[in-house]
């Protein structure tokens, strides 16, 4: 396992989403982030029921804000010694690659995803 410093930038995975943060604490199993872009969105729906279009609880599942600090477990915590893109512009990146890959899969699940994630879309770029 890798073990990161505070100051140092990472990828994270949180839940089904990915992001680029930054190391704020190290913590005895976890570090905590603080976000600063988004690389894949998390997926709609039940985590404990993946793709199932019709669960008790269709999940809107948000990607992690700016700045939104959060704990990762170390496992799930790898260097990032990239250029660091914009929050928004990533964001944007992220919401169009599920998109795209929610209309390739075509399924009820996806539809109902789809539909999230267009509610979501307007939340997060208000103009």
């Amino acid at each position: 396992m890798n073990k990161f410093n505070i100051g140092q930038t990472i990828t994270a995975v949180y839940k089904t989403g990915k992001y680029i943060g930054e190391i704020v604490d190290v913590r005895p199993q976890h570090y905590l982030i603080k976000v600063l872009a988004v690389l894949k969105h998390p997926m709609q729906g039940d985590l404990h029921s993946p793709k199932n279009p019709n669960p008790s609880f269709f999940h809107e599942r948000r990607a992690l804000a700016f700045h939104e600090k959060t704990n990762v477990p170390k496992k799930l915590v790898h260097a990032y010694n990239e250029k660091i893109p914009n929050y928004t512009e990533s964001l944007h990146h992220a919401v169009n690659n599920m998109k795209q890959e929610l209309q390739e899969e075509g399924s009820a699940w996806a539809d109902r995803s789809l539909s999230h994630l267009k509610t979501l879309e307007m939340d997060y770029f208000k103009k």
